[in-house]
């Protein structure tokens, strides 16, 4: 018998939702590696304090770094399900009004992912037109804004994902 790491087709899923399910799993391992470096970057910002040194630049890659915690995890948190929420009026509604509701917020998010990447593309060509620069390390920014404008275009899709199929899970452990 032969051991293979390789996971077996999901029924109901294309090609699509396949690529879309491999992208949020990329996301979170960007989410997870900054998370680490940002860890190991404070670590080693206060080992060089203690010892006497300055790390220059330490602030600017942090903030970078968090930004691309939060942009990789997003998407995965959605497809999840992992959000928040408060059910207490929404239990208290019947399964048709359930459905009503829950299919309106997830427009509405759609909508409002749309909307955010789209101000999220337009803030990236403002940066690189104007040649915006992180303040110690002068690290071009205007690509951290398309990553948070892919970020939100695969959270809308992961909403979309849930809205299309009830029921079905995108990302399984």
């Amino acid at each position: 018998m032969e051991i293979t790491n390789e996971q077996p087709p999901q029924p109901g899923r294309g090609w699509f939702w396949r690529g879309v399910t491999a992208l949020v799993r990329a996301f979170a391992l960007l989410a997870a590696a900054a998370l680490a470096a940002m860890g190991l970057l404070t670590c080693a910002d206060i080992a060089m304090r203690l010892a006497g040194f300055a790390f220059t630049g330490a602030y600017d890659l942090v903030r970078i770094l968090g930004l691309l915690a939060v942009a990789g995890a997003l998407p995965l948190t959605t497809a999840v399900k992992g959000h928040v929420a408060i059910e207490y009026f929404f239990d208290k509604l019947g399964p048709r009004a359930r459905l009503a509701v829950d299919s309106l917020m997830r427009a509405v998010m759609i909508l409002a992912l749309a909307a955010a990447t789209h101000g999220f593309l337009a803030r990236a060509a403002n940066m690189r037109r104007y040649n915006e620069v992180s303040t110690t390390l002068q690290i071009p920014l205007f690509w951290l804004f398309w990553v948070l404008a892919a970020s939100c275009a695969l959270t809308a899709l992961a909403v979309l994902f849930h809205l299309a199929k009830p029921g079905k899970e995108m990302v399984g452990p």
